[in-house]
């Protein structure tokens, strides 16, 4: 059983940065999609990015576009979100999410994997 876990969240002032990770244990994410989704309070959760499982290709939401960039290693079963110009609305509680099945991966379901979740909090 694969299990998620990030980290690297905080409370952040606007225009900073910051680093989401997101290690697997338990196995590996080698042949897994992989996506960052979040959850403000009040709302649903929504996708931020997504990359397929040999890294390829990514795909972000349009409000993330330019400021965020999601990567991975493989080696190291470990997912990145580097998060750049933060801005008070990406507040959340961000999770990742590891999908094996071929979908798209901008979509919660299909996802198999979840995160416990790491909150995000920027500062106006």
């Amino acid at each position: 059983q694969v299990q998620l876990v990030e980290s690297g969240g905080g409370l952040v002032q606007a225009g900073g940065s910051l680093r989401l990770s997101c290690a697997a244990s338990g196995g590996t994410l080698r042949r897994y999609g992989m996506g960052w989704f979040r959850q403000a309070v009040g709302k649903a959760r929504e996708f931020v990015a997504a990359i397929t499982w040999s890294g390829g290709r990514t795909y972000s939401a349009d409000s993330v576009k330019g400021r965020f960039t999601i990567s991975r290693d493989n080696a190291k079963s470990t997912l990145y979100l580097q998060m750049n110009s933060l801005k008070p609305e990406d507040t959340a509680v961000y999770y990742c999410g590891g999908r094996y099945t071929v979908g798209d991966l901008s979509r919660e379901a299909g996802y198999e994997y979840w995160g416990q979740g790491t909150q995000v909090t920027v500062s106006s």
